[in-house]
């Protein structure tokens, strides 16, 4: 029984460290990496670009494409012109201090999901030459950090929501959408035959 009694306080140490551990950053990690990797599923990657995103890692930071801060939460996601097809998920919302998402010159199709709205963080949102449908979530106006937006060359419809960061944005951000409707977003007022507003 003297035996034991080292073992047994060792192990009453070692539990009462482990229950003291911060388990914030770990929680966010397996969040912000598991948002990812729903990415990741969603997309077919002929180029193999996606191949460090390993599911058992407790960290994606150590991911490439992938940037992080100093508290190790996703800011940054560069895949741009990475030949990648396939979906956005909604999952994306959950990456709370993401920045920039950069996915480009890809051949994603589907919509722009309407949790990315929840990305207070970001800055830049480049999804130019996909192959994206759907409307332009109104809720991405509400991202009063955005400062650069752009989903030209694709085929979404509806119309250009005009509120929020989207009243500083250009028409630039969304020519080429042969269904989207203008010009509103430049405060311009379209007139049907007559003059008669419309």
């Amino acid at each position: 029984m003297a035996i034991l009694a080292p073992i047994f306080h060792l192990l009453s140490a070692l539990v009462v460290i482990l229950l003291s551990w911060p388990l914030t950053p770990i929680t966010n990690a397996n969040v912000e990496g598991d948002a990812l990797y729903a990415l990741r599923r969603a997309m077919k990657d002929p180029n193999n670009v996606l191949e460090s995103w390993d599911p058992t890692l407790v960290d994606p930071c150590t991911w490439f494409h992938v940037t992080c801060d100093s508290d190790n939460r996703v800011t940054r996601l560069d895949l741009g012109n990475t030949n990648l097809s396939g979906s956005l998920v909604p999952d994306l919302g959950k990456l709370e201090r993401l920045q920039y998402l950069e996915l480009y010159m890809n051949n994603l199709v589907g919509p722009v999901p309407k949790e990315l709205g929840g990305l207070k963080s970001l800055v830049s949102l480049d999804l130019y030459h996909n192959n994206l449908t759907g409307n332009i979530p109104p809720s991405l106006s509400k991202l009063s950090n955005l400062k650069f937006f752009d989903v030209s060359n694709n085929d979404l419809y509806g119309t250009i929501p005009t509120i929020g960061s989207f009243t500083k944005l250009s028409e630039e951000s969304f020519k080429n959408n042969p269904r989207l409707e203008g010009p509103e977003l430049m405060g311009f007022v379209r007139y049907e035959i007559g003059g008669n507003r419309k």
